[in-house]
């Protein structure tokens, strides 16, 4: 736990989880452009991608057009929304920020996972599914392909990528498409297992498959 003393945001998720930026400035930028004051290295991230305006005592989040959006506890930002402590920020579905309002007590890690939605730790290999924890760990397989699609979470994978990922040493030719979709199946069918009423990996006819982290 530590004690802050102005509106600060901390990662996560993302390349550089743990690291956080103080609001301290009236207007606070988001995005790839390594003129923005918060700079987030995901290709998935617009150059300029949102922005943090204080107005009257409030901290405002905007989209700045981006190609990827931004969101808020799951919901897309599509209008100023007035940030509250302990709000959950989405930038490309890709890099999860906290928003610890002044004078909290904010733990070093928060609790993720309470918030719907597919989360992977990698460092721990574990998967919360709505809040939830799959229940048996992947299989070598699965992971790799839940890996993939979670790194490149909105964006269409091939199956070329995936036979890539998921079987580095096959030859070229050497994975059926029938291999294929008996392990997106299959992954399919781990997820449903705790959340049933979502559909996150989605079939993109003639061009591979999409994982929808936060689905609609």
């Amino acid at each position: 736990m530590f004690e802050i003393e102005m509106p600060t945001l901390i990662m996560q998720e993302g390349q550089e989880a743990g690291r956080s930026w103080p609001v301290e400035k009236d207007r606070v930028t988001i995005g790839r452009s390594e003129d923005c004051d918060v700079v987030l290295i995901e290709r998935q991230v617009s150059r300029r991608h949102a922005q943090i305006r204080r107005l009257d005592g409030q901290y405002v989040l905007e989209d700045l057009g981006s190609r990827n959006g931004t969101y808020v506890n799951g919901r897309e930002v599509t209008e100023p929304y007035v940030l509250q402590d302990g709000d959950e920020i989405q930038i490309a579905l890709c890099v999860r920020l906290s928003f610890v309002g002044a004078e909290a007590t904010a733990p070093l890690v928060f609790e993720w996972g309470k918030r719907p939605g597919l989360y992977l730790d990698k460092e721990r290999l574990v998967v919360l599914v709505g809040g939830r924890e799959l229940g048996l760990p992947l299989s070598l397989a699965q992971y790799r392909l839940l890996e993939l699609l979670y790194d490149r979470a909105g964006q269409v994978c091939s199956r070329d990528e995936i036979v890539a990922a998921v079987w580095p040493e096959a030859s070229e030719g050497g994975v059926s498409d029938q291999a294929i979709d008996a392990l997106v199946r299959r992954l399919r069918e781990r997820v449903s297992e705790v959340d049933p009423d979502h559909q996150y990996i989605v079939t993109v006819r003639g061009h591979g498959f999409r994982l929808d982290r936060i689905p609609s």
